[in-house]
């Protein structure tokens, strides 16, 4: 006999729940019953009325051949720096200094595990010839780059096969699979170096999808520097065919004949920033990697690659309107970082008790980008320190960054004329 599933909900406080239990007659219970169904067989109701639509989109990891996770340190306090003074200080303390382990254990804090053994780490660090390709910039947090210990006797699970591609010019796509927290899907950013596992999102995992990959050891290298798209030719075939365009392996098509795999990008990055996107597909972005729906509209793609080019050139801090501020930073004083706080009425955003961020709009100050209120992160994680000419500077940058990203998405939902897209 085939079971059946049935669903209810209790919300409120235990002893009011405990109440209802005893007082409530199973048979009269407001069940519902529920189909589950593959891949997931959930146990939980939701709303599937726009899922074979959903469907049809190409899985992200559908569409990227190689994928991976950032890397994980598990001594975050030790691998990752602010500064490059930092960071080399900490390297060649373990891999060229005489200093003792127990010196250099309490000057850095550092304690062995059951997978990580300082004494092990040292010899390993004093016997790389090229110990200074351990120095890589990072993506730690949205805006937030800093300098990380890259090497296998440094970080628990570096990622070195995935990482390793994002050390030379490349762009990659981090995102999740699953949202755990409120607030649905915001858990997309374009990166263009290496990233920590919680770059986008604390709670969930994320993932690395690059769009070149380059020849590693023991592969066939037809030239210097030589890169190949990370892009499933199955879905290559699909858009060219419906696109009615020639794909080229490198850079950008001219969108008349040709598209590259940066046009595909900037294509994706748009559409998986459209908010009718991520509200009309909220139940299914909760549970699995996001879905791409492809255009047959020429017009309509190159329209929205231009919107996600803007978008990119924006979260890599690259776009010209960067410079054309919209804030202040009025008062002298210290420049450390004490208790973050907004003020709503005065759109300022206060570092410590008489420092203050001016011009923030309130959108921009509640703005997520996945588990994260960036503009908020971004100082809470200098708590104490003291921020320099640049940091001030980047920080007003980020503000830019987040307002122009509010504005590009509500012009990229005014550009697609109907769902499902076409």
């Amino acid at each position: 006999m085939t079971a059946r599933i049935y669903y209810a909900d209790l919300w409120g406080r235990r002893d009011g729940k405990y109440r209802t239990l005893v007082d409530t007659d199973i048979a009269k219970t407001g069940w519902i019953e529920l189909k589950p169904v593959s891949p997931f067989y959930l146990f939980v109701p939701r709303d599937e009325a726009q899922l074979d639509e959903y469907e049809k989109g190409w899985k992200v990891t559908d569409i990227f051949i190689f994928t991976g996770e950032g890397f994980t340190s598990h001594r975050d306090d030790f691998a990752v720096a602010f500064t490059l003074a930092e960071i080399e200080k900490r390297l060649y303390a373990l891999a060229k200094d005489d200093d003792s382990d127990e010196t250099i254990r309490e000057t850095f804090n550092l304690k062995d595990t059951g997978t990580w053994k300082l004494s092990v780490a040292r010899k390993a660090l004093k016997s790389d010839k090229d110990i200074g390709k351990a120095i890589q910039t990072c993506l730690y947090r949205p805006f937030d780059k800093r300098f990380c210990l890259l090497h296998t006797s440094i970080m628990d699970r570096p990622r070195m096969q995935t990482q390793s591609q994002m050390m030379k010019p490349n762009l990659a796509l981090s995102t999740i699979r699953n949202v755990e927290i409120a607030g649905g899907f915001t858990h997309v950013l374009c990166v263009a170096q290496v990233i920590d596992r919680h770059a986008v999102s604390l709670k969930e995992i994320n993932y690395l999808l690059p769009l070149y990959l380059y020849p590693v050891e023991g592969e066939m290298q037809l030239e210097e520097g030589h890169r190949r798209p990370n892009l499933n030719p199955d879905f290559i075939k699909a858009f060219s065919d419906k696109l009615g365009l020639k794909f080229i392996s490198d850079g950008k098509g001219d969108l008349i004949s040709t598209f590259g795999p940066e046009d595909i990008f900037n294509y994706a990055y748009a559409v998986f920033h459209s908010p009718t996107y991520r509200t009309r597909y909220a139940e299914f972005l909760k549970i699995d990697f996001p879905r791409l729906p492809l255009t047959s509209d020429k017009t309509l793609f190159k329209a929205l690659a231009a919107k996600g080019a803007e978008l990119v050139a924006l979260h890599l801090m690259e776009s010209p309107i960067l410079n054309d501020r919209i804030t202040k930073y009025p008062v002298s004083g210290s420049d450390t970082v004490d208790k973050v706080s907004y003020d709503d009425k005065n759109q300022r955003v206060y570092i410590n008790k008489t420092q203050y961020f001016e011009g923030v709009p309130p959108e921009v100050w509640n703005f997520h980008i996945g588990g994260y209120q960036v503009a908020q992160k971004w100082l809470k994680d200098r708590k104490d320190r003291t921020l320099t000419y640049d940091e001030l500077t980047h920080y007003q940058k980020v503000i830019v960054a987040l307002k122009e990203t509010i504005r590009l998405m509500a012009g990229i939902d005014d550009l697609i004329p109907g769902w499902p897209v076409e």
